[in-house]
């Protein structure tokens, strides 16, 4: 993700701002259409959305019923019956000093549900849990966590010679299916990259395994912090910080309770949330942020679209009078009104919340367009979501 300079930035702002304010909108029905009066599929796209909901929430009763209220699928109730714990310490006090020995005597196919019980301390890792290792847990203390981090960016060298890019930048990287982690620090201490600066991506944490989930965990950074790659997943009570599109990627993900911090005085951009397909290949992606708090230095963009079928909702969320008033920014769509771009919001507070003020192509939810977005459905986390792992 590359940073915009301050020049192309400011260019946005005067177009985002010549934009038809939300109050030109007009409603059909049960959905917004803008009030260029070019619909183009747009109001095809906030239908779908809710079509998807009503769906899945019949697939949810029936399945309910069937079995007695059990939803949770069959490898992860034989994994979670079958757990074993393994204690890092660094100090010498466990089964392992340092994370990559644990995670190597997890076995390949792992079936049980591995617990690594971190012991607080610094665990200067580079780490990849691959496909081959599910039902991977990280816990850890979270008034005394244990901190992973490293230190690379997309500019740093490989083994080759050749820039690692921003996927290699990232400090622990989770391709395997149904991770969990509590109480932990992900962390990428690079240098803050300069505006306009190439290369500057430094990645915390990676999430490319689906169903997974992260509990009281904090993830810090600056350009591209959390990258939400791919799959489901599920971010409760967590820190996110960051500066530029430090939230990316193309998941279907559910934030809940997170506070969201810009750590610069420059231009910030929350999210790039990445998709580009139809509008019906788009609508199993996109992020939806519940209770959360924004707040931070400088200026704070809510998400700019990183594909054309973005998809970004911020719920009962408080919002600093850190964020623009226009919100959002379209990026390189060159008609976001039109392209299937969902930027939504609903419910939400504080001195940077005025959905009056938002770019023409935003919308103002309302409870029947919020629905499909603001519970644990939206991941479809009745069949794998469980409680977060306790200390004993």
């Amino acid at each position: 993700m590359d940073y915009p300079n301050l020049v192309a930035v400011l260019l946005a702002v005067a177009v985002l701002a010549s934009l038809p304010a939300p109050s030109q909108q007009v409603k059909s029905g049960d959905m917004v259409v803008s009030g260029s009066g070019s619909e183009s599929g747009f109001d095809k796209w906030v239908a779908l959305n809710q079509q998807s909901y009503v769906v899945n929430a019949a697939l949810y009763a029936k399945k309910a019923a069937g079995d007695g209220g059990k939803t949770l699928d069959a490898n992860l109730s034989s994994a979670e019956a079958a757990k074993v714990t393994y204690v890092v310490d660094p100090k010498g006090k466990g089964d392992y000093t340092n994370i990559t020995e644990a995670l190597d005597a997890v076995p390949v196919g792992n079936t049980k549900r591995v617990i690594l019980d971190l012991k607080p301390g610094e665990y200067r890792e580079k780490l990849f849990i691959n496909s081959s290792k599910p039902f991977v847990t990280f816990r850890s203390d979270p008034m005394d966590p244990a901190v992973i981090v490293w230190n690379d960016t997309a500019a740093t060298l490989g083994k080759e010679g050749k820039p690692v890019g921003t996927v290699g930048s990232t400090t622990v990287a989770i391709e395997s299916d149904y991770f969990v982690a509590s109480g932990v620090v992900f962390k990428n201490d690079a240098p803050l990259a300069k505006p306009g600066a190439k290369g500057g991506q430094a990645v915390a944490l990676r999430v490319f395994g689906t169903k997974a989930a992260l509990y009281n965990c904090t993830i810090v950074g600056g350009q591209d912090t959390l990258y939400d790659h791919k799959g489901l997943h599920y971010f409760k009570d967590c820190v996110i910080k960051g500066s530029v599109d430090f939230i990316f990627g193309f998941g279907r993900s559910l934030y809940e309770g997170c506070t969201i911090v810009s750590v610069v005085k420059e231009v910030a951009v929350l999210t790039a949330q990445q998709r580009t397909k139809t509008i019906e290949g788009a609508i199993e992606s996109g992020f939806s942020f519940k209770n959360c708090t924004i707040k931070g230095e400088g200026q704070i963009y809510l998400g700019r679209a990183w594909g054309d079928s973005s998809r970004v909702i911020y719920a009962f969320t408080e919002m600093g009078k850190e964020v623009v008033p226009v919100g959002w920014d379209g990026w390189n769509i060159a008609k976001p009104e039109s392209s299937g771009i969902y930027y939504g919001e609903f419910k939400c507070t504080g001195a940077g919340s005025d959905a009056r003020k938002r770019v023409g192509w935003a919308l103002e939810l309302t409870d029947e367009q919020a629905k499909p977005f603001i519970g644990t459905h939206y991941v479809f986390g009745d069949s794998w979501l469980t409680s977060p792992p306790s200390d004993t």
